[in-house]
């Protein structure tokens, strides 16, 4: 069987994510961040989903996403329901997920070339 590494062809890319940390090109991050196919903003104060205010989206929809997906680390955690709905005004989707299942979702939908931004909660 013959492997080939297939680089995508946006910037930054994940490896996966689970409740610790993740990896994002070829650097482990353990603190909470916001990434794009074309930013990555490290450093994101936030480090439980339950504390989200409509204001910690604003680094989000600053990206001009058509879908966020919040991974909020080993267990899925939903922020307060004035997030969602911050979000339903603007016409932005906003997926819940674990940090694992985020990458995931990320990378198939960066992939295929979606206005997509993740943000992913380590506590």
């Amino acid at each position: 069987m013959h492997l080939l590494l297939e680089r995508p062809d946006y910037q930054f890319f994940l490896r996966g994510a689970d409740g610790g940390s993740a990896l994002v090109n070829t650097r482990r991050l353990h603190t909470s961040f916001i990434i794009a196919p074309d930013a990555l903003r490290e450093h994101w104060p936030m480090h439980t989903a339950t504390a989200m205010q409509p204001a910690d989206l604003d680094d989000m929809f600053a990206l001009h996403p058509e879908l966020i997906v919040l991974g909020t680390g080993a267990t899925q955690v939903f922020p307060p329901p004035i997030v969602l709905a911050t979000c339903l005004q603007r016409g932005v989707g906003l997926e819940v997920m674990t940090n694992a299942a985020a990458a995931r979702t990320y990378s198939i939908l960066a992939g295929e070339g979606r206005r997509i931004v993740a943000a992913f909660i380590f506590p």
